[in-house]
């Protein structure tokens, strides 16, 4: 089955922000705003951090462009891995705390019957 996601798609970005200019003002503003070098969290951990949300969110763009920036931040292959491993455990931890609700409803909805 082909991918639907293919990086010659990247080049559509200047069309999609010229389509929806404030949009993209805003999102390319809260980009830069969390890229900035002058943060208190080091790049290293930025890039990590972004890793971690591109791998639960399941974004194949974020993923690309973050480890690159990881590789100039200095992150190491041990330190993805483990960024892997926690990206894993806390989405499986959403899982269950959306369980927990899934309970709460389900109790709620029988006592109503």
């Amino acid at each position: 089955m082909p991918s639907y996601q293919h990086p010659e798609d990247l080049s559509l970005a200047r069309d999609l922000a010229q389509l929806a200019p404030v949009e993209a003002k805003a999102f390319l503003g809260l980009k830069g705003a969390t890229e900035r070098a002058d943060g208190a969290i080091p790049d290293k951990y930025r890039e990590l951090m972004s890793i971690a949300v591109a791998l639960t969110t399941q974004c194949a763009y974020c993923i690309d462009a973050h480890a690159k920036n990881a590789v100039k931040a200095g992150a190491t292959r041990e330190e993805i891995a483990e960024t892997a491993f926690i990206a894993a455990a806390l989405r499986a931890g959403a899982a269950v705390g959306h369980g927990l609700l899934a309970l709460r409803l389900f109790d709620k909805a029988a006592a109503g019957r």
